[in-house]
């Protein structure tokens, strides 16, 4: 029997999978950022818009400190992602097993696979190209031009958990313009879409430009290797291939060439390329790209399909993308992930904080009553309040992105610091010493692993103090 919604299938495979997963290890850094920033809600923060923040703060009251809850957005995201990767096939002619093969690619995607796990602005971000791409396949096709109000709504949404969705609606237009069809671009609806995409943006701008714009202070940090998942120019490329799956380079590779060929659907490989080449001089990171493959991926299945002789090829190119699953998710045992953490910076950042936090609190518990704790980034100032309540540990300080602007320590107050610069700690402080020492029990070495605990006693206010320990990126 024919099975007529194969990507309905694979993506509830997906979703078993990343429910399977989603409790093991731990709050990755930037989750534990998101749930101290959804207590302080705002319209905006240095390094993103509100929405992640929000849905962050909605998991915790349905179910505080519950990974699962945390993440279950992301695996819903993830699979929805497949799901529209096979309706996009089969827009595209292909047949039960192009669709099949469409979404079974986007479901062994690193990229898929990863943000399907993690609750992050990129996620959302997914979805949203998802979206648009296959809004933009519609009205290529000769869908209503009323759809691009959706594409509107959809863009302005996404807008609020990720600000990259303009660079594909920029590479887009931009595509359309150099390839055509113009005619796309001629009537009023597109531009009455950008219109609402734009309002969804003001409070986010607004919040940004009352703040001097701190955003693209972190964007060129970015571009100049700041970020730990940052990538060098000559390495985009190659990390592209390598980070999406390295076995479904020929899908992907045939649906370039499908989208290329077909006039009227040109635009959408142009768009591919144009990005490629935005990201490649502003230094961005290879993931940028990422919702962009379903669309790929629809559209290189049956083209693959038809062109391969031998029907064992395909097959064998998903199952050699099956190592994605152990080095996109926590599949091995905590103990046996070195390698993954070598491979997948993020594996190793959701590893070892209840036990970081334990030692902060071993070393704070024998310093003077009243003594802060300033932390020197948002992963590890989000560590501590999660886990240091239950320790007897205040809140932390850091003046890293977001907790820059929710407060500096009391005025000459006594502070113990981790992932401080000690030169600066000797410049500030009349005395500082060494009270400890951060260790990974499980032997993987991530940003943590080593860091040195010092007390320090300011040499004046923090007041004065904190414009210096203030760090975007």
């Amino acid at each position: 029997m024919t099975i007529r919604r194969p990507e309905l299938l694979i993506a509830a495979a997906l979703g078993v999978l990343l429910l399977a997963v989603a409790g093991r290890y731990g709050y990755h850094r930037d989750e534990l950022y998101f749930i101290q920033a959804g207590y302080h809600l705002a319209w905006g923060y240095p390094d993103q818009p509100p929405l992640v923040p929000a849905v962050a703060r909605l998991a915790s009251e349905i179910a505080p400190d519950s990974l699962v809850v945390l993440r279950t957005p992301s695996l819903l995201i993830a699979m929805a992602v497949v799901v529209l990767a096979g309706v996009m096939a089969r827009r595209l002619g292909a047949s039960a097993g192009g669709q099949a093969l469409a979404a079974a690619s986007t479901a062994l995607c690193g990229y898929v696979l990863g943000m399907g796990h993690l609750l992050s602005t990129a996620t959302l971000d997914l979805l949203g190209w998802t979206v648009l791409t296959y809004v933009f396949l519609r009205l290529l096709q000769g869908g209503d031009r009323r759809l691009w109000l959706l594409g509107g709504l959809v863009a302005g949404v996404t807008l609020q958990a990720n600000v990259l969705v303009g660079f594909l609606l920029v590479g887009f237009a931009i595509a359309v313009l150099l390839v055509g069809p113009r005619s796309l671009l001629a009537s009023p609806w597109p531009w009455i879409a950008a219109g609402i995409a734009a309002l969804f943006a003001v409070p986010y701008l607004i919040w940004q430009g009352d703040h001097s714009w701190p955003q693209l202070d972190i964007a060129s940090n970015i571009s100049s290797g700041g970020s730990g998942s940052s990538a060098s120019r000559p390495a985009f490329l190659p990390l592209l291939v390598i980070q999406a799956g390295p076995w479904l380079l020929p899908v992907w590779l045939f649906g370039l060439v499908r989208l290329w060929r077909d006039v009227t659907l040109r635009c959408l490989a142009a768009t591919f390329g144009v990005l490629v080449v935005v990201f490649l001089i502003a230094g961005g990171k290879p993931y940028y790209l990422a919702g962009l493959f379903p669309l790929l991926f629809a559209a290189g299945s049956q083209p693959l399909l038809d062109r391969v002789r031998r029907r064992w090829i395909v097959p064998a190119l998903l199952v050699l993308s099956l190592p994605a699953l152990v080095f996109a998710l926590p599949v091995l045992p905590v103990r046996d992930a070195g390698p993954v953490v070598d491979i997948n910076y993020d594996i190793g950042e959701t590893v070892g904080w209840p036990q970081h936090v334990q030692t902060i609190a071993d070393a704070y518990h024998r310093l003077p009553p009243g003594t802060a704790i300033l932390a020197g980034n948002y992963g590890e100032a989000g560590a501590i309040d999660r886990y240091g309540p239950d320790l007897g540990l205040p809140s932390a300080y850091s003046g890293h992105n977001g907790f820059a602007y929710w407060g500096h320590p009391p005025d000459s107050t006594p502070v113990l610091t981790l992932g401080i610069d000690p030169n600066l700690l000797t410049d500030v402080c009349t005395r500082t010493f060494k009270v400890g020492r951060l260790g990974q029990p499980f032997g993987i070495d991530n940003d943590e692993d080593g860091m040195n605990l010092r007390y320090c006693v300011p040499r004046t206010t923090w007041s004065a103090l904190w414009p210096r320990f203030v760090t975007l990126g």
